[in-house]
């Protein structure tokens, strides 16, 4: 198998939390985009020991007057040559504004060159019906989406920038056209899809995207699998890390045109299944599903370890039980795991078990091995 990267030279400004240990934010964003070839200049808005969901944690957090900082710098040294950025957590609306100001200059920068640049946003505000940042970085969040070129959000986060509410299809629906009707964002892919519907299995989650057409319509396609019954830790964050080497890659692959078009957005003739975003998303969770699944298999030997390393009127307290299941549930990235993300995706398995057409655009069927999948939430 040939070890050739997906991408010509890419270089990537990410902009997202950091952490001492594990991997979640800019800790595994860095990792999967190098392990693919590009050049990454990694601006970190957090500066932690450990992710927030371990209950504790030292560190603390960029100001927007530093990130703005850390940015003037780059450009003072001639090294704000980017062709993608990726942005994820971001503390506070202020910060989420100098962000914004920073993937605005890129974009004018590049305006005379269409396809220059290409912007990956990650609204990161919550999950689960549950805000996790201040409310007013979410309207600080809708300024942004003007300019972005691809956004990610789950579903609690798609509901807060549509203003629709999802719980079917129908909705879904809905709230994606919303956000190409207010935003006239060309790219969304929604993560962590999880309703109640006739084509949705039991057990099994969806990633729903859509590329607008010239008109501003919606061309949707969802990717249905099978899910793990576990929890992990950084899974967002290696999801749109994977989304920005495999988008480029999938535009390269297409006719040669579409590098030069604005945003990337295919032709209005290109059905929804062809589409570079679907091909990226498909791509995306065949790596996922391998990294997890291994994490998966490891987590039960993590908790033993960390519990055996206490001190016995410890192993009976549930703070510190808590500690060594999200010390197991932060992603292994073994050599084994490394060498997944450099495969083709046809060497992990046919990507595509069933397409079909379904009310609201294209379904796609991913046959992954029973009990193991990607769960895609961050």
């Amino acid at each position: 198998m040939s070890d050739a990267l997906p991408v010509p030279d890419t270089r990537v400004l990410a902009v997202a939390s950091h952490v001492v240990s594990g991997y979640v934010g800019n800790k595994i964003a860095v990792f999967v985009l190098q392990s693919l070839g590009c050049d990454v200049a990694a601006l970190n808005t957090v500066q932690f020991s450990n992710h927030t969901g371990y209950k504790q944690w030292k560190g603390t957090r960029v100001s927007a007057q530093e990130i703005m900082e850390l940015y003037e710098g780059l450009k003072q040294s001639y090294l704000d040559d980017f062709d993608m950025m990726l942005s994820g957590y971001i503390p506070g609306a202020e910060a989420v504004n100098t962000v914004g100001q920073i993937g605005r200059e890129l974009k004018q920068k590049a305006a005379s060159t269409p396809g220059k640049f290409f912007w990956v946003l990650d609204p990161v505000m919550g999950d689960n019906g549950r805000l996790y940042v201040s409310e007013e970085v979410v309207p600080a969040y809708k300024k942004l989406l003007h300019d972005a070129d691809l956004i990610l959000p789950n579903q609690f986060e798609a509901e807060l920038l549509s203003e629709c509410k999802i719980h079917d299809m129908d909705s879904l629906h809905k709230a994606i056209q919303a956000m190409h009707d207010k935003y006239q964002v060309p790219h969304i892919v929604i993560t962590s899809v999880n309703l109640e519907a006739p084509d949705h299995p039991p057990s099994h989650l969806s990633v729903v995207g859509s590329s607008m057409t010239s008109t501003g319509q919606a061309r949707f396609f969802k990717i249905v699998f099978p899910s793990i019954d576990c929890y992990f830790s950084g899974t967002g964050d290696m999801f749109g890390a994977l989304m920005v080497i495999r988008m480029r890659e999938a535009v390269y692959n297409a006719d040669e045109s579409l590098r030069h078009t604005a945003s990337w957005l295919s032709d209005d003739s290109v059905s929804a299944v062809e589409l570079p975003l679907a091909r990226a998303a498909e791509k995306v969770l065949a790596s996922m599903h391998e990294v997890l699944s291994k994490t998966c298999e490891g987590m039960r030997g993590v908790v033993d370890r960390t519990l055996t390393e206490m001190r016995p009127q410890d192993r009976a307290n549930d703070t510190k039980v808590h500690l060594a299941k999200s010390k197991a549930a932060e992603l292994q990235l073994n050599k084994r795991n490394r060498r997944v993300l450099n495969k083709s995706a046809y060497s992990l398995f046919c990507f595509f078990e069933s397409i079909c057409e379904y009310p609201h655009g294209i379904l796609i069927h991913i046959p992954l091995p029973a009990k193991s999948s990607a769960v895609i939430s961050p």
